[in-house]
């Protein structure tokens, strides 16, 4: 193919800039969402699966010296692990920070007897609406249920939400999330805020990368420090500083972090 018929780069030079200073850092974490920027958004959950591009990219960042990758996902972590099929070093939030896996020996998220009383109960509620409202679901959490709208008609989805919004919105110790045709709830106060400023903290990162397209991305890119890159994937509202329209762009932008960051460790290691 000559220059001239090439696809033109879809990353804007100001990310790719971007990029190539965040691959200078002495810690790097890449963390990512997984639905709808790794993968692409599906009508099944169980059915997402990562990009060939974006996965063969991330796994070979999650073998480079001062590197960790990370996905933040409001998937609990057993759905995560099955559709994502993660490297073994990668760290993995679920459930927006309810859960954890830092490596073997992690503890795993435990309720209260008063917190699954809750979640039964929230449960319950939840059932009655999707009985009524066709094409609505219902996810199991560890900590919550989702209530799933996307195969429902729009003003079915539309009733289904406001009736759990309306039945839930005032119960104590129940903490609900919007999302893409979701309505999350939880009986665990969590964001991926906290859980991006915990994995900061557990893996000493200098620098950040975190790229996510829903609604609740936007408590990890507000955790964001001078330096780090936040990268919002769709057109919705975001205060990322820096944006691809599609999980497609997400492959080409882990393949640029690759490329920069295997090029700045390999020139950085003590010479023998």
């Amino acid at each position: 193919m000559t220059a001239e018929n090439k696809p033109p780069l879809s990353l804007s030079p100001g990310l790719l800039e971007a990029v190539r200073t965040i691959a200078e850092t002495e810690q790097l974490l890449v963390a990512m969402d997984f639905d709808g920027t790794i993968s692409p958004i599906v009508d099944h959950a169980g059915e997402a699966r990562p990009l060939p591009r974006s996965a063969a990219a991330f796994a070979e960042l999650a073998a480079l010296p001062r590197t960790t990758t990370a996905l933040i996902s409001g998937r609990a972590l057993s759905s995560l692990r099955a559709v994502a099929a993660p490297p073994a070093a990668t760290l993995l939030i679920g459930s927006h920070g309810a859960e954890a896996w830092l490596g073997p020996g992690s503890a795993g998220l435990r309720l209260e007897p008063d917190q699954e009383a809750l979640l039964a109960e929230v449960r319950g509620i939840l059932a009655e609406i999707v009985a009524i409202a066709p094409g609505t679901l219902l996810e199991d959490k560890p900590a919550g249920v989702v209530l799933h709208t996307r195969t429902a008609d729009d003003d079915v989805a539309e009733d289904a939400v406001e009736a759990a919004r309306t039945a839930l919105q005032d119960k104590h110790g129940v903490y609900l999330k919007d999302g893409k045709r979701v309505l999350e709830t939880s009986v665990v106060h969590a964001s991926k805020g906290e859980a991006l400023a915990f994995l900061r903290q557990a893996t000493g990162a200098t620098a950040v990368l975190f790229a996510g397209d829903d609604v609740t991305d936007e408590d990890a890119l507000a955790r964001l420090h001078p330096g780090d890159v936040g990268v919002k994937v769709g057109l919705d509202f975001t205060q990322a500083e820096f944006r691809v329209e599609a999980p497609v762009q997400v492959a080409e932008l882990l393949e640029a972090v690759l490329r920069e960051r295997r090029e700045n460790v390999s020139t950085s290691q003590p010479k023998m």
